[in-house]
């Protein structure tokens, strides 16, 4: 995947080049900067440093890893924050710019961030990640690189920030809804019928239980309903994600009956016979998109991408979700995709339930969304 963010400490990363927020001048400062020259060899570091002299804000230069897994440390003189009003923000985009075009001039493959200026040089760290996303992004739709954003094991914050609770609560009331949807069967509710049954019968749902049969359901007060709520919620988990039916009356071997007396020329109708590769071409054109924007939006690397408008690979569904994302798609225009690719939202999935939010939000950057998948200790959408 071109981006990726981990919880580590950055002085054990493996990459070509590894980034240090650094003084302006060939001093040693605190946080993530003397933790990388420590690990460097701080004589040897420091050495090449005063070599390179006084640099101005937002100014970059290079120097051999020395004892760092990495061929070469960047330095970059980044910006103390103030109030916003200083050019602080400018500044530290051209951190993330000029660190990443260094990079590319020496024949980089990988490069290595922290999250830059966040620490003792005390920038806002939502604002100081919406910088480094914005940079990743414009740099990977002209460049190929492998980016790791790493943050520090001790860190216990939420890295998506404000990002993160918005999430949380569409989740929360996502969850909710269904679950008050399947109380009382008003409507339609695909793969849900685990909620519906937990709520509205008293036995136990198990991963392998039946279709729900009405039959089997015995009326309870509104009462016990209400009761029962919670365990509509865990019901779900436990079962509905084996569950692809409707929460309807009918009993199990009537809807079997009326399936197997569907026509070859019924069951035919409706299948797209387009291929994925030429569908998803004609939502390049239609959106007016550049592939490289598609690619880059997405965070899937350029080869791959070459690959899937040529049919030679199957795509995950995180990687289906990725390219919805990355072609601008809606939420119908999504699950109209995922069916063509032989796939279906959950109304149990949190990584679904997060790629939802930013669709909804047409805040279309998976990069940003991997971060909130990270937030949640869920894999990324590009790692599928």
């Amino acid at each position: 995947m071109p981006f990726q963010i981990i919880r580590n400490d950055i002085t054990k990363v493996k990459a070509d080049a590894i980034v240090n927020t650094a003084n302006p001048e060939a001093l040693i400062g605190d946080g993530v900067e003397r933790a990388i020259y420590e690990a460097a060899g701080s004589a040897d570091l420091l050495n090449e440093r005063k070599k390179i002299g006084s640099l101005a804000l937002g100014e970059v230069a290079i120097s051999p890893a020395f004892k760092l897994p990495a061929k070469y440390v960047i330095h970059s003189s980044g910006p103390r924050w103030q109030d916003g009003n200083h050019g602080e923000i400018g500044i530290l985009r051209k951190c993330y710019d000029n660190s990443l075009k260094l990079a590319y001039e020496h024949k980089c493959e990988s490069i290595a961030f922290p999250l830059m200026a966040t620490g003792t040089y005390g920038f806002p760290k939502e604002l100081g990640l919406k910088i480094a996303v914005d940079s990743f992004r414009e740099f990977l739709e002209n460049h190929e690189m492998e980016i790791t954003l790493v943050v520090f094991t001790e860190y216990a914050y939420k890295i998506s920030g404000e990002i993160y609770e918005t999430v949380e609560s569409f989740i929360d009331s996502r969850y909710v809804g269904k679950a008050l949807e399947a109380e009382y069967c008003d409507e339609e509710i695909p793969e849900d019928s685990a909620i519906c049954r937990s709520v509205k019968c008293d036995e136990e749902i198990l991963e392998d239980s039946e279709i729900y049969r009405s039959e089997e359901c015995e009326s309870e007060s509104k009462n016990k309903k209400s009761g029962r709520f919670a365990a509509a919620l865990t019901g779900a988990f436990l079962g509905a994600a084996k569950q692809q039916n409707k929460c309807e009356s009918a009993p199990a071997k009537e809807r079997s009956s009326i399936d197997k007396n569907m026509s070859l020329e019924s069951r035919l109708q409706g299948i797209y016979k387009e291929s994925l590769a030429k569908h998803i071409t004609q939502l390049i054109n239609k959106k007016g998109l550049k592939n490289s924007e598609v690619y880059a939006t997405a965070n899937i690397s350029k080869q791959y991408f070459s690959k899937l408008l040529k049919d030679q690979v199957k795509p995950s569904k995180n990687k289906i979700l990725a390219l919805a994302v990355g072609l601008h798609l809606n939420l119908d225009e999504t699950i109209d995709f995922l069916q063509l690719a032989g796939y279906a939202l959950s109304p149990i999935s949190q990584t679904d339930a997060v790629v939802e939010y930013f669709i909804e939000h047409e805040d279309y950057n998976v990069i940003k969304i991997d971060i909130v998948l990270f937030d949640y200790g869920l894999d990324p959408l590009s790692k599928g």
